[in-house]
């Protein structure tokens, strides 16, 4: 690839040598770019990207809307989505919520699956997610029903989406016959991720240790439910770290809700996140369901039940912002919006302006960094995965939650959403 020299300061004509220009993006807002950019596209990957490009290629002029390589979805449940149309829900809290899944998951087919499954991914396409992490159940009532599902729905959705799937078992494991055989099987058919829930087990120690023997053995990261609950007097969280270093797991293990972190005295909590940056173990906050299912009988106050990861990035924990469920009897709303959720836990954790910045990281970079995704970024290499909101900067976005506009794949359009008009009365 050639570059002719500057015909001026802000200006740079591309020649074609080796590679063609297929796509150019005109006065895009990228992060940490001071002015609004021009981004070339050649064989799906980001070629160049400059104040001004001149090209003879296909143009999308973005006005100087805010673009994002796509929102990272770390925590998501497709297989058990879009149920609250087969259960009479109680607002029971979260055993009540384990209990009615449990009874529904038996009469799961693959195309039942499958159906509610892309209903979710497509939702979450047309709001700017290319990444996603989905736990998906695996045990003697589900079987493999649900992962052959959602396999089916990765490679169908590849064109749009990464779809990386985390088995795990949810409601134990030392004490769910067949529930380990079915997780090896899992593995060995192509599971991306490992993933644990140690508070439904007899043995929660057991469990984690297993889990742990599993994912070197498969060689895949660890992904699990751990602390959910408001009483800060004992955590499975120290145990996570010491098995995250025993087993030279760093950098592979994630953990999600902990809301008894919410409920720890400041200097108890700056402890925990030390360690759990020292031994490189990442926290995923679900708000939706973390603020839902948070309770206390007979207070007048109930607490909020939300980890305050913006506060843990000082610390240095890799953080993330996630969805968890959507429309079932563990969270009953949803819209697979990442941007709503960084929102909701902006206002919730009453973040401040200066550091709405943050939110948005904790639904793009962060979580990115949390799934090990290499190949990610508004860079010059990276593919040209791309998602244009409407507004004319991320932290303008997050105050609106702003719409996605449009979508990019390695340069090929993924989705469109025309912009309303007002019609004023002649």
């Amino acid at each position: 690839m050639q570059f002719a020299q500057k015909a001026d300061k802000n200006c740079i004509q591309i020649k074609h040598a080796m590679t063609s220009i297929d796509q150019l993006f005109r006065q895009a807002s990228i992060p940490d770019h001071v002015e609004p950019m021009d981004i070339a596209v050649s064989r799906g990957r980001i070629l160049a990207i400059e104040r001004r490009i001149v090209a003879d290629a296909p143009v999308v002029d973005l006005q100087g809307r805010a673009v994002l390589p796509g929102f990272v979805e770390t925590h998501i449940h497709l297989d058990k989505a879009c149920l609250l149309g087969r259960c009479a829900h109680i607002h029971g809290g979260l055993d009540v919520a384990i209990r009615a899944v449990s009874q529904m998951k038996r009469e799961f087919t693959v195309e039942d699956v499958y159906a509610r499954g892309a209903s979710v991914l497509e939702k979450a396409i047309q709001h700017g997610t290319t990444r996603m992490r989905t736990h998906v159940e695996v045990d003697p009532r589900a079987g493999l029903r649900s992962f052959e599902a959602v396999q089916a729905l990765k490679r169908d959705y590849a064109w749009a989406i990464d779809l990386s799937i985390c088995v795990f078992p949810q409601e134990g494991l030392t004490n769910d016959p067949g529930a380990e055989a079915l997780l090896v099987e899992a593995l060995e058919k192509g599971a991306d991720a490992l993933g644990g829930c140690p508070y439904t087990d007899s043995d929660p120690e057991a469990q984690m240790t297993r889990l742990f023997d599993l994912a070197r053995r498969f060689d895949v990261d660890l992904d699990f439910h751990l602390d959910f609950d408001l009483d800060p007097s004992w955590m499975h969280l120290p145990a996570i770290c010491r098995l995250t270093e025993r087993q030279g797991w760093q950098g592979r293990v994630a953990v999600g809700h902990v809301t008894k972190l919410s409920m720890m005295p400041e200097a108890e909590r700056q402890v925990m996140a030390r360690r759990m940056a020292e031994c490189g173990v990442a926290l995923t906050v679900l708000p939706a369901t973390d603020l839902y299912l948070a309770s206390q009988k007979g207070s007048l106050a109930p607490p909020r039940g939300l980890a305050p990861a913006h506060a843990l990035l000082d610390l240095g924990v890799v953080c993330s912002v996630a969805t968890n469920n959507v429309l079932n009897p563990f969270t009953p709303f949803g819209d697979v919006s990442l941007l709503r959720m960084a929102n909701l836990y902006a206002n919730v954790a009453q973040v401040p302006p200066a550091q709405f910045g943050r939110c948005i990281d904790m639904v793009t970079s962060l979580p990115a960094r949390l799934m090990n995704l290499a190949d990610y970024g508004v860079e010059v290499g990276k593919p040209a995965d791309l998602v244009v909101l409407d507004a004319p900067d991320l932290t303008t976005a997050l105050a609106e939650i702003a719409p996605a506009l449009m979508g990019f794949r390695q340069g090929r359009m993924t989705f469109e959403r025309k912009r309303p008009q007002l019609h004023r009365p002649s």
